[in-house]
């Protein structure tokens, strides 16, 4: 089920927060429970008890982690090993089976399993609450119902943000219910809705034209890379405010997950900008583990690239997805070689001197931009071509063509970039205008905007684009 689609907005949300917040304090999680399970399985209801299983193996987990002193370790290697056992069964089997049959020559039959919506995501909880609960940074959940409310929460069970059990651990047994908290999760709801079918879901078809045109000049590609960077960024950003949103309304706060990743002045600012959910689980539950910058330079830049190059795969099961995360890990190894040779440098905004700073933020788009083209491709040989093209057919006489015939499309492409940068301030003041409105005002005014949402709204729904992870 879409968020930005009519049957969540006009018949399953408002169901749902009737009856949640009709039912008493003690019963809200079985109500959160049983409408995550029924919006989960709309679409993969033959994969529900695969989710059932991953929510009651880590729950047995973190309550043997936490009961057994001298078998704690086996909880949590078990847990680890199930968990990424049936990611990879489901996510990665095909893909290795192909690669294996193409070095070997063999002939192994493809299992074809259909990839389990929000698996990457749900997983991802799962892991990291067993190994919180081995630190000991939380207890482990004695009631089952409230654990499975915390993996399968549906604003987030899709898509993300990844919300870490230490996070919400609070609210799960005690949180705030107030028509501030509603208000001001719909407002975010609101905006999210907005930047998904407006903005995301044009770019989008924006696309669509580019790949339909068979325009090969290198500032074509660069337009559509651009294109597709404002397309990823409205889309999983606005999903994200919306699940943070969502998540307001029924009291929970979620971390953020973008704050103006394209206004990063080096990749490392970028990736603490950018998916802040997945960047800093991947630090904190693999990078530190594999050792971080504690053993060595040389093991330093190995770390980056390795977290990298498994986060790249964590997108998808094909090697453009491994090349582009190698990218990333490359260009953050070389960022980190860069401060230690270069004084005076600085890895974060704040701290930039204007002479780093901008050109930094121009190399960083750009590279953030090249990266997508990878990420973006159907295949290796779609890879290739476009880097074939780039590299070999830059024909200057064509640049005053395309600026003409294209003009448009540039103007939108900008337009889009500098709605990314809009500053806090604006959120703010809209909010405090909303908020000085009488409450019946308010609630009209957020039905006309969804109403006019979907008016613009094409009749060709554009699934979010992290549902394929």
């Amino acid at each position: 089920m879409v968020f930005s689609s009519i049957p969540f907005l006009y018949y399953f949300l408002p169901a749902v927060l009737a009856v949640y917040f009709l039912t008493p304090r003690k019963g809200k999680n079985a109500v959160l429970l049983l409408a995550s399970l029924i919006f989960y399985g709309w679409g993969e209801l033959r994969l529900l008890p695969l989710m059932a299983f991953t929510i009651l193996l880590c729950y047995v987990c973190g309550l043997g982690i936490e009961r057994s002193r001298k078998r704690k370790k086996l909880w949590l290697l078990a847990s680890i090993v199930i968990s990424v056992g049936l990611l990879g069964v489901f996510k990665y089997a095909d893909f290795f089976i192909g690669s294996l049959n193409a070095v070997t020559g063999l002939k192994i039959p493809l299992l074809h399993l259909a990839l389990p919506v929000g698996i990457s995501f749900y997983t991802f909880q799962c892991l990291s609450y067993t190994i919180d609960v081995y630190r000991g940074s939380v207890p482990a959940q004695k009631n089952l119902i409230n654990f499975g409310a915390y993996v399968a929460l549906f604003p987030q069970l899709i898509a993300g943000p990844i919300v870490r059990y230490a996070d919400i651990a609070r609210e799960l047994e005690h949180r705030e219910h107030s028509w501030d908290n509603a208000a001001a999760g719909l407002r975010r709801f609101l905006v999210g809705l907005g930047k998904k079918v407006i903005l995301a879901d044009n770019f989008a078809l924006l696309i669509r034209l580019f790949r339909q045109s068979g325009e090969t000049s290198i500032l074509f590609y660069w337009m559509y890379a651009v294109a597709f960077a404002l397309n990823i960024y409205f889309d999983f950003s606005g999903y994200s405010d919306m699940a943070i949103g969502l998540g307001r309304v029924l009291g929970f706060h979620f971390v953020e997950n973008f704050n103006y990743p394209y206004l990063s002045g080096s990749v490392t600012e970028f990736w603490r900008r950018w998916h802040i959910s997945l960047s800093t689980w991947l630090r904190d539950y693999l990078y530190i583990s594999l050792g971080g910058n504690r053993k060595g330079r040389i093991r330093t830049y190995f770390n980056l690239l390795v977290t990298m190059l498994l986060g790249g795969l964590w997108h998808g099961a094909a090697v453009r997805f491994i090349l582009w995360g190698a990218l990333h890990g490359i260009a953050l190894a070389l960022h980190k070689l860069w401060l230690s040779v270069v004084p005076g440098s600085k890895a974060t905004g704040a701290e930039m001197r204007w002479f780093w700073r901008i050109p930094g933020i121009f190399f960083t788009f750009n590279l953030v931009c090249f990266g997508w083209l990878m990420f973006r491709a159907e295949s290796m040989k779609t890879v290739q071509l476009m880097l074939h093209q780039i590299f070999t057919n830059f024909n200057p006489s064509v640049i005053p063509q395309v600026l003409e015939g294209y003009a448009g499309i540039f103007l939108l492409v900008g337009i889009g970039y500098l709605l990314h940068m809009l500053p806090d301030r604006c959120d703010r003041w809209a909010q405090r205008f909303v908020t000085s409105l009488p409450t019946i005002v308010q609630v009209l005014l957020a039905a006309c905007v969804i109403w006019l949402v979907m008016q613009v709204k094409s009749s060709d729904i554009q699934p979010f684009i992290y549902f394929q992870f």
